[in-house]
């Protein structure tokens, strides 16, 4: 299993941040590619590029402004956790993305795949 992080610097309240973030259903609201994003308990379903992906929310502390997160199906992983977290820096905010992914060719793949998610993130969060 292999280690990775995103990360970015976004000119916006951290708790405004975080009201973007904490919303595990509404991922689709700003993260590229997903076409549809349905919620079920725990788990979300996104629709994107041809594929369905199901991911479980592992935990969600909105005091520390932590979500938790793992991919169960659609993606060929063996082992998946992500971790995104929104903190204070200045007047604005810094949001961190990490990833444990196994086969770790996958988590090289993630990676870029956040660092662009958090890209928009920052636009969103920015206005």
């Amino acid at each position: 299993m292999s280690k990775g992080m995103s990360e970015i610097d976004i000119n916006a309240p951290a708790d405004a941040v975080w009201a973007i973030v904490s919303d595990f259903g509404g991922i689709g609201n700003w993260m590229p590619g997903i076409e549809s994003c349905v919620l079920k308990d725990e788990h979300r379903v996104l629709e994107t590029m041809g594929m369905t992906i199901t991911e479980r929310l592992v935990s969600q502390d909105d005091a520390g402004r932590v979500q938790v997160y793992s991919i169960t199906d659609g993606v060929p992983v063996e082992s998946h956790e992500a971790t995104i977290t929104v903190t204070e820096s200045g007047d604005g905010s810094h949001v961190t993305w990490e990833v444990q992914a196994s086969p770790d060719e996958m988590t090289d793949l993630m990676v870029g795949v956040y660092q662009a998610s958090l890209e928009a993130l920052k636009a969103k969060a920015e206005g």
